[in-house]
């Protein structure tokens, strides 16, 4: 398993998580959900979405974005947030080997205390007009990009 991570802010999607946490199975990386979540982490949409992968995941539940925030400050890990707000485009920002990459709510992204913490803001750039991509994709896209240049497992 690599030390890559995945974090999710206060997920609102069962369907875009149970996604997420197959895609994470799959490509064997560790995954963080930041409580509260939009609903039950047992929602049978997320299994739908997971189907027999989530067994497999790698899954931290966290109560908070505070106690989230305590256990990487802890573990020396950089925060890397996927943002509309940000300016560098995530192909061409380096990532390093224990980043985590962390993606906002579908409905309302992450709030400004969250941006601030993090120590990089990246960005997939769109067409002009286009307001953001499904969250699963955003998620897969840049988690390659990062497993590219940090080399897959």
């Amino acid at each position: 398993m690599t030390k890559l991570r995945i974090a999710l802010y206060q997920p609102d999607i069962p369907g875009n998580t149970g996604t997420i946490l197959r895609l994470a199975a799959c490509l064997g990386l560790s995954v963080d959900i930041i409580e509260p979540a939009g609903f039950d982490l047992s929602d049978r949409n997320l299994k739908r979405a997971g189907m027999d992968y989530l067994a497999a995941a790698s899954l931290t539940r966290h109560v908070n974005w505070d106690r989230f925030e305590e256990w990487r400050v802890a573990s020396g890990r950089r925060l890397i947030l996927a943002s509309t707000k940000a300016a560098v485009r995530y192909a061409d920002f380096t990532y390093g080997e224990d980043d985590i990459l962390l993606f906002g709510r579908e409905s309302a992204g992450v709030p400004d205390l969250v941006h601030d913490k993090a120590d990089a803001r990246i960005l997939i750039p769109m067409v002009e007009g286009q307001r953001s991509l499904n969250l699963a994709m955003s998620v897969a896209m840049i988690t390659g990009e990062a497993m590219r240049q940090t080399g897959f497992p």
